[in-house]
């Protein structure tokens, strides 16, 4: 198979997993091989449930990607490359290829973004889009996934001394089996009208 093209054309169906969540946290996305990192961070904010509150950071074949104004690579011998000029279908992505998107780097959310198929664009289908998923984004500055473990246990404990505080630091109630497709596909609609 010849190289993906770079095109509108080219459907790159991913499969974004929290690193270490289990039950596993994921999503399953479409987008178009024209899709540039910097676009996919926001696309993966979208679908995960993410604020964009924090730094975040793509590593694909041990090459670091990332925002020029984040400064990542002025301390030490990092070199980040601009994750505006760099697209999916310029990596030449395969499938069961796989690559990194870490988000927050003091909770280090990593998420494990595995190329299931490329496929050809489908008329009247609207790219990028949310296909499928399972379970809740992770409440933001909860600790990471060690973090995230126990804030479950927490709020799933009645009788914990830290069970109100917890419960209203999330919001009053928090579900870790909900995700509702529809609105992570409402999301990424109000991100990229």
């Amino acid at each position: 198979m010849s190289s993906p093209a770079t095109n509108k054309e080219t459907i790159y169906q991913l499969k974004i997993t929290l690193d270490e969540s289990k039950p596993p946290i994921w999503r399953r996305v479409l987008v178009t091989g024209d899709t540039s990192l910097h676009k996919l961070h926001w696309i993966i904010q979208a679908a995960m449930g993410w604020t964009n509150s924090h730094l975040h950071q793509f590593i694909v074949d041990e090459t670091y990607y990332s925002q020029p104004d984040f400064g990542l690579d002025e301390h030490g011998d990092l070199e980040v490359e601009n994750e505006r000029t760099a697209n999916l279908g310029q990596m030449g992505l395969r499938p069961k290829d796989r690559f990194v998107y870490e988000y927050d780097f003091g909770d280090s959310w990593r998420h494990i973004i595995t190329v299931e198929k490329v496929l050809e664009r489908q008329s009247g289908v609207r790219y990028p889009q949310v296909v499928a998923g399972k379970r809740a984004c992770p409440p933001e500055d909860c600790g990471g996934i060690w973090g995230y473990d126990d804030f479950l246990k927490i709020i799933q404990d009645k009788k914990h001394p830290e069970y109100k505080e917890t419960l209203a630091w999330a919001g009053g109630s928090f579900d870790p089996e909900a995700f509702v497709l529809e609105e992570a596909n409402q999301e990424l609609r109000r991100v990229f009208r």
